[in-house]
């Protein structure tokens, strides 16, 4: 059987399910199946779920489980997972057993429906040979849905039309049966708990891979030549450089890594990427661009590649290198495996950074840019970073602030894309009587379908 494939790996993998305490019993048997899953319970539903608690449980499993759709999604309000998160979807052989039982219990005219999509009802009830019947589903279901507001849907759709309530959760379902509304809750059978807990058992898996996923960076001095120039001696570069290794080696001990010493200016490690993430902080912090620059007073440019194999991953750290000396040094860019590129990483912790595809294919696009001087790295970056403030007109002035250059390059930028057609002016913006107008500048190479029609 697949899910016995799947378990016997001998690895103990710690799972949070969030439950009614009714389905228990039922999750306890799915469980046999999963020898390697160890199970932290939470009895919540969705009016009673608090952050705290799922902070806590989060803090003690690798996966997490949810029984109901609502608590899920009311989960996700409350608080930001770092895990993979599941819910069991009501699509299988519990929505037939439940319709099985309306069917045999009640005339079957009209149904009220949460939680469960439309298409799975019409699906079942057209392979039980039914089709003299209407259903009426809950409307908008987001985060902000009330659990009041659920039985109250299904109470106007009882009283307008006699319907029968087929809902995904206990509380809904436990208040309509006060109400004296017949009603029926959709619950998991066996086999819909095995083939969720197979998904969340593939989901830690696969993190586990991506985890222990080769990473390979690259070190290297800024301007090394003039980083050198203030050492009188000899003697005295060979001690700068010797800080600087230990420096190296310091670094490669904290992200429990393998440094290479490439020779001059420039250094290799390789570490593994769930420690990077860790010390790191998310891609988000990377210290020894500070430590270089207060302890040996240069700045160093780092490139990290994701891959597949140590050659991918060599491929993509040099990729990610050239975007840092692009930028004028002092921070760190990122090329994963799909050649997405994170960055720039500077030595702010809480720096904003970009995040973009690094491969442009419009084979338009490319001449354009080599017409403008421009790499397609170059260019991505630049679309990425303009991009992300959600504006398209600039003056020269404007453009220079957004990309920390100089108003002089931004307008020699500016000429080279008016030549390569990238750009248009599209008006002229008068700052005082005397002044000169200035002009306003179109990135039209930057807007898409989307944005061009808006405009």
């Amino acid at each position: 059987m697949k899910t016995n494939q799947l378990s016997t790996n001998g690895t103990e993998i710690i799972i949070g399910i969030v439950s009614p305490v009714e389905l228990v019993n039922e999750i306890m048997k799915a469980l046999e199946s999963f020898p390697n899953f160890q199970p932290f319970f939470l009895h919540s539903t969705p009016s009673t779920i608090e952050p705290k608690d799922i902070e806590n449980l989060v803090n003690k499993v690798e996966v997490l489980l949810f029984m109901e759709f609502p608590t899920y999604l009311k989960a996700k309000q409350l608080f930001n997972f770092a895990i993979p998160a599941h819910y069991v979807p009501l699509m299988g052989t519990g929505l037939y057993r439940s319709l099985f039982l309306i069917k045999n219990q009640y005339d079957l005219r009209h149904i009220s429906i949460d939680t469960v999509e439309e298409k799975y009802i019409q699906q079942i009830l057209y392979e039980l040979g039914e089709t003299n019947y209407e259903f009426t589903s809950f409307p908008h279901y987001s985060q902000t849905t009330t659990f009041e507001e659920i039985v109250e849907f299904h109470q106007q759709n009882y009283q307008n039309f006699s319907s029968i309530a087929i809902t995904g959760t206990q509380e809904v379902s436990l208040k309509l049966t006060d109400l004296g509304i017949p009603n029926e809750w959709v619950t998991p059978t066996y086999q819909d708990l095995i083939v969720s807990l197979e998904r969340a058992l593939l989901a830690t898996e696969a993190r586990k891979n991506k985890e222990s996923q080769i990473v390979f960076g690259i070190i290297d001095i800024d301007q090394f030549e003039k980083a050198t120039e203030k050492y009188k001696t000899e003697h005295e570069v060979q001690v700068f450089k010797l800080k600087f290794q230990q420096m190296m080696l310091n670094y490669t001990k904290l992200i429990d890594g393998h440094l290479i010493n490439s020779g001059g200016d420039e250094f290799s490690f390789i570490t593994t990427r769930g420690i990077f993430e860790r010390e790191t902080r998310g891609y988000k912090f990377i210290p020894i661009l500070n430590s270089a620059k207060t302890e040996l007073g240069v700045s160093i440019s780092i490139g990290v590649g994701f891959g597949l194999s140590a050659a991918e991953a060599g491929n993509h750290a040099r990729i990610a290198l050239r975007q840092s000396k692009e930028l004028g040094g002092n921070v760190c860019y990122i090329v994963r495996e799909d050649q997405s590129v994170i960055g720039p990483v500077d030595i702010i912790t809480d720096t904003q950074y970009e995040k973009y595809d690094l491969s442009i294919t419009d084979a338009e696009l490319l001449n354009k840019a080599e017409q403008a001087g421009m790499s397609a790295a170059y260019m991505t970056k630049l679309m990425a970073r303009v991009a992300r403030h959600k504006k398209y007109n600039y003056t020269a002035q404007e453009l220079a602030t957004t990309l920390n250059i100089t108003t002089r390059s931004a307008h020699r930028i500016l000429l080279k894309w008016m030549d390569a057609n990238l750009v248009d002016i599209v008006g002229e913006e008068k700052i005082t009587y005397k002044g000169r107008p200035r002009r306003i500048y179109r990135l039209t190479f930057i807007l898409d379908d989307h944005e061009t029609k808006k405009e």
